[in-house]
């Protein structure tokens, strides 16, 4: 059994694609369907042994990784595990800036160490990221950029800090898209919404709590799964998206587009796109 892709075998033969933060979550389930699709997949994070275990899979089920451990806030550190990538593995045609973090409190308790943190996460390291990628290959040989943000259209209450990171992220895209374009370097976006990633075991208390309530805010009557995110980023790494750039593609459910006097009707929820064969369900979804 393996991944079933939506998209068609060889799709990314002999390409190289950087995923970072792919070792847990939506970025380990895109390096995984980006193997399957005969991607060369180089997977980054800061701990070693989940990349292993990522990289593990990946070749049990026969598709190509190899991996970098590294902290994309240190620029240096950037620096130098991307020269190691194209040396080891010539140009890189695609990279998933997927590496992200945040944790729950409101602006008046955030620290500016906490706060400084969290944006060099989710702003900083894809900033240098995507630069070191365009300079050291890109520039020269083209490709296609895919930022991860967030929901971030009507506040990100509780996560101000990751708000300001992501809404910064989606300017960086846009900009990105147009100085890049000449280089036939496209950049884009994928927003999503409510995941059903291990991401959300990590939360505690009244976060937690309110996480199992969640599918009953959804005009599909459910959150989303890793596959359904993979998606939208592999279409935007593929010749489909070839005249697509600067854009951002939500995979949030509609959640955004319900105004507050609106009630959601109730339906049967849409049928979840299940592709990724080693997902894991987060234990809090099925918590009383």
């Amino acid at each position: 059994m393996g991944y079933e892709s939506v998209f068609k075998p060889g799709l990314f033969e002999g390409q190289t694609i950087i995923v970072t933060g792919g070792g847990s979550g939506i970025g380990r389930c895109t390096a995984h369907e980006l193997a399957s699709l005969g991607a060369k997949v180089v997977i980054t994070g800061r701990r070693r042994e989940k990349l292993e275990a990522t990289a593990e899979e990946i070749g049990q089920d026969g598709g190509a990784v190899d991996l970098e451990d590294f902290d994309i806030r240190e620029e240096d550190k950037v620096k130098a595990a991307v020269a190691t990538i194209v040396g080891r593995n010539g140009p890189i045609h695609g990279l998933v800036n997927n590496a992200g973090g945040q944790f729950p409190a409101r602006l008046e308790d955030i620290s500016q160490k906490g706060w400084e943190t969290v944006v060099r996460t989710n702003l900083t390291g894809g900033f240098l990221m995507s630069r070191e990628v365009y300079l050291q290959s890109m520039e020269q040989h083209g490709g296609a950029i895919v930022n991860i943000i967030a929901d971030i259209w009507r506040s990100m209450a509780s996560m101000g800090h990751s708000g300001a990171a992501r809404a910064g992220m989606l300017s960086f895209t846009e900009t990105a898209a147009m100085e890049w374009a000449h280089a036939r370097v496209r950049v884009n976006t994928v927003a999503p919404g409510w995941v059903a990633s291990s991401g959300l075991d990590t939360y505690e208390g009244e976060v937690r709590e309110r996480t199992k309530t969640l599918p009953g805010h959804s005009p599909l009557a459910r959150i989303a799964t890793e596959a359904e995110i993979s998606a939208a980023i592999v279409f935007l790494l593929s010749p489909a998206a070839g005249y697509i750039t600067g854009s951002c593609i939500r995979v949030d459910g509609g959640v955004p587009n319900k105004p507050v006097h609106a009630t959601i009707r109730r339906g049967e929820p849409t049928l979840p796109f299940e592709g990724f064969h080693r997902a894991v369900r987060p234990k809090v979804l099925d918590e009383e």
